[in-house]
């Protein structure tokens, strides 16, 4: 409507083991499509980080950031800094979904998810996440 500003994408940080790097960049190339029925702003890290400033700068990221998807897999049981991602969310009272990227073989849920919903990845259950989060 008039004097209505648009509104602005969610800003998404997605936690992921790094051997599942892929999976992100493919989540982040489905978003991008033309056809896809939302939008959001990948907060995660797009390059490593020092070990001394990791924490600091991935917790800045996280705060700032409207959800956290979490992507799951075999990996991810080992994966400290992501399960170190999803006790920092949280602690900042961030929206936070845990998606398995494998249909038949998905691994242990990490107990830092405990009582946080956790769905299979799919465009229905991705949009629904994204747009039930309050900005």
């Amino acid at each position: 409507m008039f004097g209505e500003e648009p509104q602005r994408s969610r800003r998404i940080f997605i936690s992921f083991a790094i051997e599942d790097s892929i999976y992100r960049d493919y989540l982040i190339s489905q978003v991008k499509n033309k056809k896809s029925p939302f939008e959001f702003m990948d907060m995660s890290a797009k390059k490593p980080w020092r070990q001394s400033e990791w924490k600091k700068k991935c917790r800045t990221k996280i705060k700032r950031s409207d959800g956290v998807i979490v992507l799951l897999s075999k990996n991810t049981w080992h994966a400290g800094g992501a399960r170190w991602e999803i006790k920092c969310a949280r602690e900042e009272k961030k929206p936070i979904i845990g998606m398995h990227i494998r249909k038949n073989d998905k691994g242990a849920i990490p107990p830092e998810l405990k009582g946080r919903r956790v769905v299979l990845w799919s465009w229905t259950n991705l949009e629904k996440f994204v747009s039930s989060i309050k900005i």
